[in-house]
């Protein structure tokens, strides 16, 4: 969700900076939730499906790629954004 109450739209690739982007800002609930979706063990292919509304069965590729993008920058937001965000 965004600060207006919509729904954040999913890119296929994360905009990857070394600080905090505006996407970065949009998608941290989607962030969290894909963190907590793989620390309980739940199958990629549910992970797309549910978090990043993408059908796996119909868009296997981009799935895949949009997930691995996503989970990238959440892992990195994790170790590394956090900094940013404390130090604003």
């Amino acid at each position: 969700m965004t600060k207006d109450g919509k729904a954040a739209i999913i890119a296929d690739e994360v905009p990857w900076s070394d600080d905090l982007t505006d996407y970065d800002h949009a998608h941290f609930s989607i962030y969290a939730r894909l963190l907590d979706a793989e620390a309980d063990g739940a199958a990629e292919n549910e992970i797309a499906r549910i978090v990043l509304a993408i059908d796996p069965a119909a868009e296997p590729d981009r799935a895949r790629r949009c997930l691995a993008s996503h989970l990238t920058r959440a892992r990195w937001m994790s170790e590394h954004g956090y900094f940013h965000l404390l130090r604003n």
